[in-house]
């Protein structure tokens, strides 16, 4: 069952924070097609600030039903659409997809990547990543390697898709949150501050590539 044009769609974004990921959106669906729906510009509960959201940006989101039933589904941003208003368009869910039991899991999987860092004052390394997504990635750092919250890191992460083809993604992220692992080792969350719209889509089809492997095996 899906959601009506006009009906209101409360949404929550997955940008690598933790706190922004609890911040409650408003919008409008004002069109509808076979693989997309359109919605205006979410506004931020509360505030009526409205949130600028990019190609890529994870988002799980839940609309009302007759009776005021919670209808879940996640879905992803595919682009922006002028008319007579700025919409965002996202991805269409299966209609299997939507539930009524909230799911917080935005797009994002479990992946050892190599990835490449470069912080502002000149340190460098290479590590692997814990997992990534349309909205930001995670890697290892080794004992004795220590990066700040709130650094500002310039990286590459390399991608192998089925095919055979390998693929070398460059973003600039701000570090999140380190978490500290039993093993004296830790854990960087990064989110995306820049990264060009074809690359964030290399992501995101990486991403559905392991999705679909995991549900196969």
């Amino acid at each position: 069952m899906y959601p009506k044009i006009n009906d209101v769609l409360y949404i929550q974004l997955d940008t690598g924070d933790e706190k922004e990921a609890k911040i409650v959106y408003k919008s409008r669906i004002s069109d509808m097609d076979d693989e997309s729906m359109y919605m205006e510009v979410p506004l931020q509960e509360g505030t009526g600030r409205l949130k600028k959201i990019f190609i890529g940006d994870e988002l799980s989101a839940y609309f009302l039903s007759e009776g005021g039933v919670k209808n879940y589904f996640n879905s992803y941003v595919l682009s922006h659409h002028e008319d007579i208003i700025r919409l965002v368009r996202i991805k269409k869910p299966d209609p299997d997809q939507i539930t009524k039991v909230q799911r917080r899991s935005f797009l994002r999987v479990q992946a050892e990547l190599e990835v490449a860092v470069i912080a502002k004052d000149g340190t460098q390394f290479l590590t692997k990543t814990d997992d990534v997504g349309g909205g930001g990635v995670s890697f290892h750092l080794k004992p004795g390697q220590s990066i700040s919250e709130g650094s500002l890191l310039t990286c590459w992460v390399l991608i192998p898709y089925k095919n055979g083809a390998v693929e070398h993604v460059p973003f600039e992220g701000e570090v999140v949150r380190v978490k500290q692992l039993p093993t004296n080792r830790s854990i960087v969350m990064l989110k995306f501050n820049h990264i060009v719209d074809m690359e964030r889509q290399k992501l995101i089809r990486y991403c559905f590539e392991r999705q679909f492997d995991f549900r196969n095996r």
